[in-house]
């Protein structure tokens, strides 16, 4: 990419409350529902939808799932609650009739089971007790049985096996984890406990139920478990995606693997690729796959690529290889369109893709941010949709008349209390002549006559966004609340512009994405935005990296927030994953322990003078806690203020509603220590 000219955008209008006068809070980000995806009934005239709220007493969310009328050509009707407030509830697939609903609740353990309810009254019905729960319900075509994952213990591979097991480890007074794997524990688990799920199918008449995968050792995406598997429409078999370590050559991978309905082994369809084989899912008349697949094992934003296997032969062939963005998700229409999401320039938007053509997929549904779509019988596109001031609500689309209409409005009785700021977009020169992105968002009583004190917000990553979507956990409209300017800047490194911009920054974290943060920061001083003598970085992970090499390299900033933030390089081999390290880092401990000192922040703590406080969690195993405490420690030996805030019960996420209310506070309140006046 070229710079032509500097560019700047109204992205979203500043807006005023409906009622009252004020600015928005860490409390109403935990009062505000969170609207999950829409699950559309078999004809088209209604969804469900699942929706959480928070009670800051008892410090938990709970879901609820809704029932929502949506007929053709009318508006939706009023929400109506399926499931009870007294236990969270979630993942609704209606029965292929309509008349009932499965859905997941969670019983007084703490695990969830899985439940139905008649959807023309009467009560829900318990329909397993299982000692790890169960999740991900699919009905089959018949209407009499219904297809789920449920967690079984390696080595205790039924239930009755895995009940006595979890029994006989809660009375052993030794909690030790013993490995000799490589990979041994993810995000905020340890993986050698021995969890892994088993695809089951469930005979409501019978109340009969059976393991399909009885053997299996594998896992699914921890992060994201369910959507990994698809029924065949004959009803005779499934294909899942499954994770698995493949210790020929030491990395963690995903494979296809096909299983009969009717009895039968499991069978791997996709052994020989190279990295990740994603998401599976049938055509209409049953004939062929299509599915997900990466090259690169060791680079984790590598670009998906959509392949199509032929059920019969199983020879597998390109369906869309050539387009420079990343699909995310992919189903089926009833006309055979194949409708996907994908990162475009800082948004997730829903694209068309014709099977038949050769040509790139065509933007049906520009975001915001959408997620959890699903095409409906009556040619709609159901699905949520977001912005950086409008936090996610159910929309349905018209994909032939270009239309979109909201659906729900859960959100809007705290939204219109409070007053938000404007967001822009602008365009500018970064690194290497490259032009860059960012959106920035103002005070909602900012006029413009004077510049006021920035915050640079610093994304993750590094292969991430900072995507126009409404944000929990880094909201910058309560930052932009507190009077500050808020810049979210997607440098070079960043996804949603293609392989190219995201993987160039490989091997050189701090170069080209410090340079960007700091043109954009020249950029917002030019333009009158901020002012040069109050101004912070924060960020998290990447970002908190991003926030250490900054206090080694630059003394322009009055403070900085580091929240869980790589400081050593060298320390993120205690990171739950390890492949891809010598590709991001430059080299391996063994061979290229130089390049990776010359990317790290602790090697440069001689210019460390910026005050900086340090969050980070004890549970966090993708930057472990002792990354934070390391530059807590030199900081605090080194004479300069800072200040740590320490979560014993949270991992790389701030999650819980009080410890994010102290979060906020502590943030917000290092902020007004050093910048606000």
């Amino acid at each position: 990419m070229t710079l032509v000219a500097n560019a700047v955008s109204t992205l979203h209008p500043a807006r005023q409350p409906l009622r009252g006068s004020r600015s928005m809070t860490a409390e109403d980000l935990w009062a505000i529902p969170r609207v999950g995806s829409p699950v559309p009934s078999p004809g088209a005239a209604s969804f469900a939808v699942t929706v959480t709220t928070y009670d800051l007493e008892s410090n938990q969310g709970r879901g609820r799932v809704w029932l929502v009328p949506c007929e053709r050509d009318r508006a939706p009707g009023d929400a109506r609650p399926l499931t009870s407030v007294e236990a969270s509830s979630g993942e609704p697939a209606f029965a292929p009739d309509g008349t009932r609903l499965a859905f997941t609740r969670k019983s007084a353990n703490g695990k969830v089971q899985l439940q139905v309810i008649p959807l023309d009254g009467g009560e829900a019905q318990k329909l397993i007790d299982l000692p790890l729960g169960g999740f991900d319900p699919r009905w089959l075509p018949d209407g009499n049985r219904i297809v789920f994952w449920a967690t079984l213990l390696r080595g205790h591979f039924t239930p009755e096996a895995t009940r006595t097991e979890i029994e006989r480890r809660d009375k052993d007074p030794v909690k030790a984890q013993v490995t000799e794997e490589r990979l041994y524990r993810y995000w905020d688990t340890w993986l050698t406990t021995g969890e892994t799920p088993h695809l089951f199918v469930l005979d409501l008449a019978a109340g009969s139920l059976r393991d399909l995968t009885p053997d299996s050792i594998g896992w699914l995406d921890w992060m994201d478990p369910s959507g990994h598997y698809d029924v065949s429409p004959d009803g005779r078999e499934i294909v899942f995606s499954g994770i698995l370590f493949d210790h020929d050559r030491s990395l963690v991978r995903s494979v296809l693997h096909r299983v009969p309905l009717d009895g039968g082994a499991v069978r791997s369809l996709t052994a020989s690729h190279p990295a990740e084989d994603l998401r599976p899912r049938y055509a209409r008349d049953g004939s062929w796959i299509v599915f997900g697949m990466t090259e690169d094992p060791t680079f984790y934003a590598d670009r998906v690529r959509l392949m199509r296997m032929d059920r019969a032969s199983g020879k597998v062939t390109p369906l869309l290889v050539d387009w420079d963005r990343s699909p995310i998700a992919w189903e089926f229409a009833p006309d055979g369109t194949l409708f996907l999401t994908a990162e475009d320039q800082g948004r997730t938007s829903i694209f068309a893709l014709d099977p038949a053509s050769a040509g790139d997929p065509r933007e049906v549904v520009r975001g915001g941010t959408v997620s959890g779509f699903a095409p409906m019988a009556d040619g709609r596109l159901i699905f949520t949709m977001q912005s950086l001031s409008q936090p996610p609500e159910v929309f349905l689309g018209a994909p032939e008349k270009g239309s979109v209409t909201q659906a729900t409005r859960f959100t809007d009785p705290v939204l219109e209390s409070v007053a938000l700021g404007e967001v822009r977009e602008m365009r500018l020169e970064g690194a290497k002549g490259e032009t860059i992105q960012m959106f920035v968002t103002l005070p909602p009583d900012a006029r413009g006559d004077r510049p006021l004190p920035m915050v640079q917000m610093i994304h993750g990553g590094p292969h991430g966004i900072s995507g126009d979507a409404f944000h929990f956990r880094w909201s910058p409209h309560v930052f932009a609340a507190a009077g500050y300017v808020v810049a979210q800047v997607n440098f070079q490194g960043s996804t949603s512009w293609g392989q190219d911009f995201a993987q160039r920054i490989q091997g050189g974290w701090g170069d080209r994405p410090f340079e960007d943060v700091m043109r954009a920061t020249d950029h917002l001083i030019a333009c009158g935005l901020a002012d040069p003598d109050r101004m912070a970085a924060a960020g998290g992970s990447y970002g908190g990296y991003m926030a250490a090499w900054i206090a080694g390299h630059t003394d322009r900033f009055r403070c900085i927030v580091n929240h869980a933030g790589v400081y050593d390089l060298l320390g993120q081999y205690a990171s739950d994953v390890t492949q891809g390290r010598a590709k991001s880092m430059g080299g391996e401990p063994w061979d290229g322990l130089e390049a990776i000192e010359r990317w790290s922040p602790a090697r440069f703590a001689s210019g460390f003078s910026t005050p900086m406080l340090v969050l980070h969690g004890e549970r966090d195993y993708r930057v472990p806690v002792t990354q934070g405490l390391a530059c807590y420690g030199v900081l605090k030996a080194k004479g300069i203020p800072a200040r740590l805030v320490y979560f014993p019960d949270e991992n790389h996420w701030i999650l819980k509603p009080r410890n994010s209310l102290l979060w906020y506070r502590e943030v917000l309140g290092w902020l007004e220590r050093w910048i606000a006046r």
